[in-house]
Protein backbone atom coordinates (compact mmCIF):
# COMPACT_ATOMS: atom_id res chain seq x y z
CA UNK A 1 0.00 0.00 0.00
CA UNK A 2 1.17 3.36 -0.84
CA UNK A 3 1.42 6.58 1.71
CA UNK A 4 -0.78 9.41 0.72
CA UNK A 5 1.39 12.16 -0.70
CA UNK A 6 1.63 15.06 1.90
CA UNK A 7 -1.24 17.59 1.52
CA UNK A 8 -0.05 21.29 -0.03
CA UNK A 9 0.93 23.73 2.35
CA UNK A 10 -0.77 26.71 0.80
CA UNK A 11 -4.11 26.72 -1.47
CA UNK A 12 -5.58 29.22 -3.96
CA UNK A 13 -9.34 28.79 -3.96
CA UNK A 14 -10.03 29.69 -7.93
CA UNK A 15 -13.12 31.47 -9.57
CA UNK A 16 -16.21 29.87 -11.38
CA UNK A 17 -14.33 30.36 -14.57
CA UNK A 18 -11.11 30.73 -16.44
CA UNK A 19 -11.16 34.30 -16.61
CA UNK A 20 -12.41 34.90 -12.94
CA UNK A 21 -9.97 35.87 -10.40
CA UNK A 22 -8.90 33.87 -7.51
CA UNK A 23 -10.95 34.21 -4.51
CA UNK A 24 -8.73 33.45 -1.43
CA UNK A 25 -5.47 31.79 -0.30
CA UNK A 26 -5.63 29.21 2.33
CA UNK A 27 -3.24 27.58 4.48
CA UNK A 28 -2.86 23.77 3.43
CA UNK A 29 -5.17 21.98 5.84
CA UNK A 30 -7.81 24.91 6.00
CA UNK A 31 -11.44 23.29 6.36
CA UNK A 32 -13.69 26.56 4.08
CA UNK A 33 -11.77 25.91 0.29
CA UNK A 34 -14.39 25.15 -1.14
CA UNK A 35 -14.41 22.33 -4.11
CA UNK A 36 -12.31 24.92 -6.60
CA UNK A 37 -8.58 25.00 -5.36
CA UNK A 38 -5.56 24.09 -6.03
CA UNK A 39 -2.21 23.42 -4.02
CA UNK A 40 0.31 26.65 -4.31
CA UNK A 41 3.95 26.80 -3.03
CA UNK A 42 5.07 29.41 -0.48
CA UNK A 43 5.84 32.00 -3.02
CA UNK A 44 2.86 31.37 -5.20
CA UNK A 45 0.81 32.32 -2.28
CA UNK A 46 2.71 35.70 -0.54
CA UNK A 47 2.78 36.83 -4.87
CA UNK A 48 -1.40 36.42 -4.79
CA UNK A 49 -1.39 38.27 -1.64
CA UNK A 50 0.37 41.03 -3.31
CA UNK A 51 -1.61 41.25 -6.31
CA UNK A 52 -5.17 41.48 -4.27
CA UNK A 53 -6.34 37.94 -3.72
CA UNK A 54 -7.46 38.27 -0.19
CA UNK A 55 -6.39 35.75 2.79
CA UNK A 56 -9.18 33.29 4.17
CA UNK A 57 -10.53 35.13 6.94
CA UNK A 58 -10.41 31.75 8.69
CA UNK A 59 -7.20 30.11 8.08
CA UNK A 60 -4.94 33.75 7.57
CA UNK A 61 -2.45 32.07 5.50
CA UNK A 62 -1.10 35.78 5.72
CA UNK A 63 -0.49 35.85 9.15
CA UNK A 64 1.14 32.35 8.82
CA UNK A 65 3.49 33.68 5.71
CA UNK A 66 4.30 36.56 7.80
CA UNK A 67 2.45 38.86 5.19
CA UNK A 68 1.75 42.13 6.97
CA UNK A 69 1.08 44.42 4.01
CA UNK A 70 -2.41 43.18 3.09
Amino acid sequence: MQARPEPPAWLLELGLNRAAPPVHVHVGDCWDTGGRSRGISREEALQALTDGTPACTHCRPDTALGYLDG
